[in-house]
């Protein structure tokens, strides 16, 4: 287990959107996860940047390791 992930949790964040643009945290440094804050510079990670263009739920990944990121694929319980 890398670095990163022993921050993060191992579940998705399950929340209620609407429309607009969000930058999901990649490096896991995030104090307002699953959004990024600015904590990665200087780690080499970048957040994603999601454009959610109607209101919906979403499962955001919170253990970094999904396939579908920013989206929760399960892959947190394989960790």
């Amino acid at each position: 287990m890398n670095e990163r992930t022993k921050r993060c949790p191992k579940i998705p964040f399950v929340q209620t959107v609407e429309p607009g643009t969000y930058f999901w945290c990649a490096c896991g440094q995030s104090k307002s996860q699953p959004y990024c804050d600015g904590s990665h510079k200087g780690t080499g990670f970048t957040p994603k940047k999601v454009e959610i263009t109607g209101a919906k739920t979403v499962a955001w990944c919170g253990c970094k390791h999904s396939q579908d990121a920013p989206f929760c694929d399960g892959s947190h319980s394989q960790l």
